[in-house]
């Protein structure tokens, strides 16, 4: 019996995926018996003629040659038209193998890769580099604390080129007090986070670090200025430090009596900024509910000290009275 390339046995679990890799295999080898197909796709001859004939239904014209020494071959010159993927399906395909990677959720990681690897093989060499720019510049917080629709992303692409490639952006972007602005932008990188897409990089119109979300952005042309992006610059880490210190009505510190590797595994990082000190674990927060942040502390397993505010001791003191209520009813 002729050997194959990968003498691994090809288990399939679906029907329609074992169709497809006989037609795969007869790509590849051209003609094949029918007992290697079985061999290497774990099929009983029964069932590998069903699949030919399910084959032949599709419209793929297999010639059987039959008796003791007979296979299976495709007739002369058939060739399957290749797949072909717009920038927009690229980029889908391309952010759900980073995100399935990333998750865990495949429990064969070689099969990702390997879904990769096809993908680049099949591509157009523009939409390649693209999509590996992709892969280099974006970082993924798939279990933030909330997730919303996405709007646009249209420039995902586009801004993760220019990353790569350590191009400049004028962007014009829309904010939220309603005003538009044109800047030039020196990307350093773009992070999934809390349910948006964020463009991270320096401004030249606020000379320093600024978070553009992607679906504010109006408008990308690339600028033909070249700079340097900061070594190891840690787009998401920098993300959610920043967002947790965005200004609110209240500014918290509570000193908690841990150290900083306890006070991780029970405050999600979106809570705010954590330093670890001679005394215990400094939080530093910004926050809208103080009653809410109570129920917070009232939650974590360590002691903790009241910086500031001083309306802070007056929600734990309130929390603390209806606990005791309740527990004598």
């Amino acid at each position: 019996m002729r050997p194959i390339k990968n003498k691994k046995c090809i288990l399939m679990a679906q029907p329609t995926t074992r169709i497809l890799a006989v037609l795969e295999l007869l790509q590849t080898y051209g003609r094949l018996s029918g007992a290697e197909l079985s061999m290497h796709l774990g099929l009983d001859r029964r069932t590998l003629r069903r699949y030919i004939v399910a084959l032949e239904e599709l419209g793929i014209p297999i010639m059987t040659e039959r008796g003791r020494y007979g296979g299976y071959t495709l007739m002369p010159g058939f060739k399957l038209q290749p797949m072909m993927f717009n920038e927009n399906e690229a980029m889908a395909l391309a952010v759900s193998l980073m995100a399935a990677n990333q998750s865990g959720l495949v429990q064969n990681m070689l099969a990702v890769s390997s879904a990769q690897a096809k993908l680049q093989r099949i591509m157009p060499n523009e939409l390649k580099q693209k999509v590996q720019s992709l892969k280099d510049t974006i970082s993924l917080d798939l279990f933030s604390s909330r997730a919303t629709q996405q709007e646009d992303n249209r420039f995902l692409l586009e801004l993760s080129t220019a990353t790569k490639q350590e191009n400049s952006v004028e962007i014009e972007y829309h904010a939220a007090n309603d005003k538009s602005t044109n800047r030039i932008i020196d990307p350093y990188g773009l992070a999934f986070y809390l349910g948006y897409w964020y463009l991270v990089g320096f401004c030249r119109l606020r000379k320093n670090i600024r978070i553009f979300r992607l679906d504010r952005i109006n408008q990308v042309n690339i600028v033909t200025s070249i700079f340097k992006r900061p070594k190891d610059f840690n787009v998401l880490e920098y993300l959610r430090t920043a967002i947790a210190q965005i200004p609110r009505e209240f500014s918290v510190e509570v000193l908690l009596h841990t150290n900083l590797e306890m006070a991780y595994s029970y405050i999600d990082q979106n809570m705010g900024l954590l330093i670890q000190t001679d005394k215990g674990v400094l939080l530093h927060h910004e926050c809208s509910d103080l009653s809410w942040f109570a129920r917070q502390l009232a939650l974590w397993p360590f002691n903790f000290e009241i910086y500031q505010p001083n309306q802070l001791h007056l929600e734990v003191k309130a929390l603390a009275n209806r606990l005791l209520e309740c527990s004598k009813s």
